[in-house]
């Protein structure tokens, strides 16, 4: 390695010293301001108070359809004792400017809107008249100055404000600009942000993955968070780990652009070449490279040239994180928008959450309704997954003093968007690709379905303490050698589901899994150290099975416990590994070889408490369906 890689080393500080150090290096951010149409000014902020040139309404006009009058003529007037008054004979319409004026004992008919006449100070409705044939009409109530009479000016007045700087300008906001008659309006300009990802394994969606690539999530998933924070975001591709083409496309991007964020090579390692980079882009350069948060440990701040350039870590957890605590801010105030409202509820930990002392945690849950109120489970994956963020309602904090939140713990959870919606079905416990097969025509159907891939025990469990509607499982109990029923208590009720076959798989070819004894093969493949396998999670169903099967042994791979079926199988296709145990799907989908070893029942724990749900009554008619059943067998499955 040569000295230069490594020149720059993490120099970790807290959250509160990184975003103090940013603040101070970027100084007062005065947002740039634009006219724009009145037309194109929806979601844009104003940038300064908006004044009415002229009264709104510009006349007195009537609230109703009916006649305008004067009310003395009316005094005393009534069903019994009518008043008789004469037309003028003009109809006063929206847009016409009345010719006659109204004198003792005449009226004029008069439209919605329309402008009152001269000597009319009040109108009657339609309705509390009649006509006579001689032109004129009985008036069957009296009024009383004014009525129904909209005043010039009484919406807003000339010179009053309408709108205040600062303002979001939305429908109910351009009706208002509309009325006073305003065509251009003053809006603060959206910052540009130029966005690039970074890093030799990075492939743009859409396009086939070679070996160790994988598709770049972060470039297209920060450029859309710009935007939702007022942004306007170029995303500019992904780009290798060379130091000329990446310095000449950052020098090219900050030049066009208000902020450049990038995306990778944070981390102290031999490939990060941006932080160097960055650091020659402009004066003072990098004020923090290095922040006391999980996730989000590597984030580089910098100001370069009076412009905000960030590194951000390129896991996607990580990169999220820290662009919404860190990046949004001062995005929003470069975009003139106020700070973002925090929206937290109160939440019950169903387990122990631990973290690490020294630095602040941040740990995504998804909130489920249980016996006693809410329940907070975590859903993180590391900080390489992209899908936690959709599976989660919030995060809670843990201080970097705490290793740890004790089971029981009533924690905030600070939600991600203001609105929360608490799902209509919550599914926890082990996760099948026929369950998506299920879950599939309730989605459709309107239903919010929460479905929480923790394992089989870890399933019954949430269902013993009342935390969801129904646990899928396939837990074999050693002593009866039946499924699942052993494993109930009298709060559940199982629902039978489907069988599944669990076999061993390998590659194809494979010398040690030829023939179709899956035992036989099994002790060649235990009898060679240089087999590999993969394991799985503590707490899956299969992972009871592996165990029996290995009778105590702990062969090479047996630590690697991955926590789904598709990511064993992806290990024995990457030849991560040699063999491993999953059901004949996915071993079916992946190409791999597979040896049957036993059918297993994939049944549902049902909550007795929760089954008269409307939800949890949907999914027990949509998995008896006959349609849903032909849906299974197609996809491997022996429906119960």
């Amino acid at each position: 390695m040569t000295p230069h890689l490594q020149d720059q080393f993490l120099s970790v500080v807290s959250r509160e010293e990184a975003i103090a150090k940013f603040d101070a290096a970027l100084g007062a951010l005065s947002p740039r301001e634009e006219l724009l149409p009145l037309a194109e000014s929806a979601g844009r902020v104003l940038a300064r108070d908006l004044s009415a040139p002229a009264d709104v309404p510009p006349f007195d006009r009537s609230g109703v359809d009916g006649f305008a009058l004067r009310a003395a003529d009316l005094t005393g007037a009534s069903a019994a004792n009518p008043v008789i008054l004469r037309l003028t004979g003009e109809e006063i319409a929206c847009g016409t400017a009345p010719r006659l004026s109204i004198g003792p004992g005449e009226a004029s008919l008069i439209a919605t809107g329309g402008p009152l006449p001269r000597g009319a100070d009040a109108v009657v409705m339609v309705e509390h008249t009649d006509p006579l044939p001689d032109g004129r009409i009985e008036v069957r109530r009296a009024a009383l100055p004014g009525q129904f009479i909209g005043r010039a000016g009484s919406d807003l007045a000339r010179g009053e404000v309408l709108l205040r700087r600062a303002t979001l300008i939305g429908a109910r906001e351009i009706g208002m600009i509309a009325a006073a008659g305003i065509g251009e309006v003053p809006v603060f300009a959206r910052p540009r942000v130029a966005v690039l990802s970074t890093g030799d394994e990075l492939v743009a969606p859409g396009q086939a993955l070679a070996p160790a690539q994988i598709h770049d999530a972060n470039g297209p998933m920060i450029a859309a968070a710009c935007a939702e924070n007022g942004a306007e975001a170029r995303f500019l591709g992904a780009f290798p780990d060379q130091a000329a083409p990446l310095e000449a496309a950052m020098r090219a991007a900050l030049q066009g652009a208000d902020m450049l964020i990038l995306s990778g090579g944070t981390s102290k390692g031999a490939g990060d070449l941006t932080h160097r980079l960055v650091a020659g882009l402009g004066a003072p350069g990098i004020v923090v490279h290095g922040v006391a948060l999980k996730p989000g440990k590597p984030l580089c701040l910098a100001v370069c040239d009076g412009k905000p350039v960030v590194v951000l870590p390129g896991f996607p957890t990580s990169a999220m994180f820290t662009f919404h605590d860190i990046v949004a801010p001062v995005l929003r105030r470069m975009a003139g928008l106020p700070a973002r409202g925090v929206h937290e509820v109160t939440a019950t930990l169903p387990l122990r959450l631990p973290s690490e002392t020294g630095r602040t945690e941040f740990a995504m849950v998804a909130l489920s309704e249980g016996p006693e109120g809410r329940v907070a489970f975590a859903t993180g994956k590391g900080s390489g997954a992209v899908t936690s963020f959709a599976q989660a309602d919030g995060f809670v904090q843990i201080g970097a003093l705490e290793d740890h939140l004790p089971e029981g713990s009533e924690v905030q959870v600070q939600l991600f968007t203001p609105a929360l919606r608490m799902p209509d079905l919550v599914i926890a416990g082990s996760h099948c690709t026929g369950l998506d097969l299920v879950l599939g025509p309730l989605a459709g159907a309107g239903l919010q379905i929460r479905s929480l891939a923790i394992g089989s025990l870890g399933g019954l469990q949430a269902a013993l303490r009342g935390e969801c509607d129904l646990a899928p499982i396939h837990l074999l109990d050693p002593a009866s050698g039946s499924f699942n029923t052993p494993f109930l208590t009298e709060t559940l009720e199982l629902l039978p589901g489907w069988q599944r076959m669990q076999g061993l798989v390998f590659r194809k070819g494979d010398p040690r899994f030829a023939g179709d004894d899956p035992q036989a093969a099994l002790a060649r493949a235990l009898a060679d150290p240089d087999c590999l396998m993969v394991s799985r999670n503590q707490g899956a169903g299969t992972r009871i099975l592996i165990d029996q099967l290995l009778k105590g042994a702990k062969p090479q791979g047996w630590l690697n416990q991955p926590r789904s079926h598709t990511a064993v199988a992806a290990a024995v296709v990457q030849e991560r590994a040699d063999w491993g145990v999953t059901i004949a799907p996915v071993a079916r989908d992946a190409g791999l070889g597979f040896l049957p070893l036993a059918p297993e029942h994939y049944d549902f724990a049902l909550v007795r408490s929760r089954m008269e749900r409307p939800a949890v009554k949907a999914f027990r008619e949509t998995l008896a369906l006959p349609e849903t059943r032909q849906a299974l067998e197609r996809a491997g499955f022996t429906p119960a």
